[in-house]
């Protein structure tokens, strides 16, 4: 291809996905930067490719039949960025299963958990007034850690996620589990979760996937404003 893939994204775990599939894929792209904090994401310009105002989004000018499209989700542009480079999504039908399943693994366990142990142990309690909720927290640092695990024995078996194949499985789990600190995690007990984490943290492409726009961020810890935007108080 020889027109840029415009990338709409924040420095956030789900926008990871897709600078690092980009970067591993070999695709050249432009990044659109979508300050959630700031309340970009309700613009009217985004709405118009992202009507679910998150982020990211792609709009792909050489999309099916030479002609541009737009697509918001993850996990759908993920499978779109597949289906056009034939990478990355399983060499045949059984891999094709496994990738998929891992990738709605991520996208309706890790995603949402992670996300909500995010909340409630670093957002909630800095909130004014302080929204400090022991069953809330307890309840997804409790299930991030069962995810984790299922992880670290899905690995013990395959080099990575779905296979002894790195997939976009892989991109789409890795940003967050890299998190696992935040979310009050330990890797002791999940040697083959350090060693996955580790190995892809090292590759050149999600390296420089991950960094993209990380000079952006600010800490939405004390700025009661972005909470007000992210959190709908």
């Amino acid at each position: 291809m020889t027109a840029p893939i415009q990338l709409h994204y924040w420095a956030t775990p789900n926008g990871k996905k897709i600078s690092i599939a980009l970067e591993e894929m070999g695709l050249p792209y432009d990044v659109h930067y979508v300050n959630i904090g700031a309340g970009d994401q309700f613009k009217p310009e985004f709405l118009a490719i992202a009507p679910n105002n998150r982020m990211p989004a792609i709009t792909d000018p050489e999309g099916p039949d030479g002609q541009p499209i737009s697509i918001f989700e993850s996990g759908a542009i993920l499978q779109y960025l597949v289906r056009k480079t034939g990478l990355f999504g399983g060499s045949n039908a059984r891999e094709q299963a496994a990738v998929e399943q891992w990738l709605m693994w991520q996208m309706g366990g890790v995603g949402p958990m992670a996300g909500q142990a995010h909340h409630f142990l670093k957002y909630a309690p800095s909130m004014d007034p302080p929204q400090d909720l022991p069953y809330a927290k307890d309840r997804y640092r409790r299930e991030v850690g069962r995810l984790y695990g299922v992880l670290d024995k899905q690995l013990a078996k395959t080099r990575y996620a779905a296979g002894d194949f790195l997939s976009i499985a892989d991109f789409a789990i890795w940003p967050w589990a890299m998190g696992w600190q935040g979310q009050e995690q330990t890797l002791d007990d999940k040697p083959h979760f350090k060693r996955w984490l580790d190995e892809l943290a090292a590759r050149p492409a999600f390296e420089k996937g991950a960094a993209v726009g990380m000079d952006r961020r600010s800490d939405n810890t004390t700025d009661r404003k972005a909470q007000e935007i992210l959190f709908k108080r």
